[in-house]
């Protein structure tokens, strides 16, 4: 018998969460030797000791595998931080600090940060803590907390973008309070 392991709604293979975290971890360590765009999928495969057809029955190129391993690293972070939705004090500041500590993590290598598509696996997991944490709460009537979700997690991240690429920049903890004080009227809005 197979065991498997809950993820989301779905049951997940343990053989496809290993094979998964191998690409990860292959893509990983190709991204500390080369740029993204000079990584092959062949590459990502072989450093993962799979064939390219195996690669493609879990991604369907190497930006969707670049997009979940920014995501998974990102969640474990938050996961570090103990962040989560059940608890709104502090959440926003503590979300905002996980951007910016998140950001300052993969500053190791800033040349590639540019141009690695991250906003959309960071922005995604934000997106879905704001809508847990609105779903947790009764909305005045018209407002739409998916937008309100969406616009917070995208404040959040260009903030701690535009922190992280700024040369002499004030500690982590300060712009994360005024990412809080800055984006917290659009998040409680109708609370």
């Amino acid at each position: 018998m197979v065991e498997t392991v809950q993820s989301g709604s779905e049951a997940t293979d343990r053989r496809i969460l290993r094979t998964r975290k191998m690409l990860v971890d292959s893509l990983a360590t190709l991204l500390r030797k080369k740029s993204f765009d000079d990584i092959s999928v062949q590459e990502i495969a072989a450093e993962a000791d799979v064939n390219r057809n195996t690669f493609y029955l879990h991604y369907p190129d190497k930006g969707a595998l670049l997009k979940a391993m920014t995501e998974s690293r990102f969640r474990d972070l938050i996961g570090r931080r103990a962040i989560s939705a059940a608890d709104c004090r502090g959440a926003l500041r503590a979300i905002a600090l996980g951007v910016c500590d998140y950001l300052g993590e993969i500053g190791d290598c800033p040349g590639q940060l540019a141009r690695l598509p991250l906003e959309s696996a960071i922005i995604s997991v934000v997106q879905g803590i704001f809508n847990e944490g609105l779903s947790r709460h009764e909305l005045a009537p018209g407002s739409d907390p998916a937008l309100q979700a969406t616009t917070a997690a995208w404040a959040v991240f260009g903030a701690a973008r535009l922190w992280f690429e700024t040369g002499r920049r004030i500690p982590a903890e300060e712009m994360a309070a005024s990412i809080e004080d800055l984006v917290s009227p659009v998040l409680l809005k109708g609370h």
